[in-house]
């Protein structure tokens, strides 16, 4: 609109000092939804973009429950980003995007200004802390206003790896809070120093992985809470 308003009738556009001497207006405002889109409501409700990818994450963690230290043994993540137009490109892509996840679940903190002032200091994830398996599904479901028919990939690989891993930590920990007060602090106190393992699909032996019927908060109370809660102040 702009443009269009400093266009001479004759050709070549008008300046600054012409606009304003001919009182044209020298500000306009519009929107512009690519043909795929609709712009979203009041509530926050559309379709803002033209394709859409998205991605599932299977973290396979070990948590020794008396040093808190959490390892992420093996990522398995199940990716759709539509068709694959360069599947190395790809692969490397997702693979970052996993192990920055582990640093953000793990390792990383940039809240103090005087310690976290290099990647080092800040919690750069390590070679040693990305598994080495790492297996990628590929789901592809062509993307009818994707080039080629793909999505991108760029997003996927770090919406929730983190959050998946912290559950999986959860799921580790939390079937002592299955038995009663009493019951729980004898059951840690027997795991001290012992290492506990889940993976997908699956649960600690005699545990039902249901929340505690009080809704929760009994984790903290038990002998291995402390690790948990040290986890998260890493």
């Amino acid at each position: 609109m702009l443009l269009n308003a400093m266009k001479k009738p004759g050709g070549g556009f008008r300046t600054y000092d012409e606009m304003v001497a001919d009182k044209i207006p020298l500000r306009y405002s519009g929107v512009w939804t690519a043909s795929a889109c609709t712009p979203c409501d009041e509530n926050s409700q559309g379709n803002p973009f033209a394709v859409y990818m998205y991605a599932l994450f299977m973290p396979e963690v070990e948590v020794d429950v008396k040093t808190g230290k959490v390892k992420v043994d093996k990522f398995t993540i199940v990716a759709d980003v539509g068709k694959l137009a360069n599947k190395l490109v790809v692969d490397g892509q997702i693979w970052g995007g996993l192990v920055q996840g582990i640093g953000l679940a793990l390792t990383e903190d940039f809240e103090d200004l005087k310690k976290h002032t290099s990647l080092i200091g800040c919690g750069l994830p390590f070679c040693k802390d990305a598994p080495d398996e790492m297996p990628i599904i590929y789901v592809q479901t062509p993307r009818p206003n994707g080039p080629h028919g793909a999505a991108g990939v760029g997003e996927a690989p770090l919406t929730s790896p983190h959050a998946a891993i912290i559950n999986a930590i959860f799921q580790c920990m939390r079937c002592a809070c299955q038995a009663p007060a009493g019951a729980a602090r004898k059951s840690a106190g027997g795991d001290q120093g012992k290492s506990r393992k889940v993976v997908p699909g699956s649960r600690p032996e005699g545990t039902n992985l249901l929340p505690p019927p009080d809704g929760g908060g009994g984790l903290f109370d038990i002998p291995t809470g402390p690790v948990f809660h040290s986890y998260f102040e890493r």
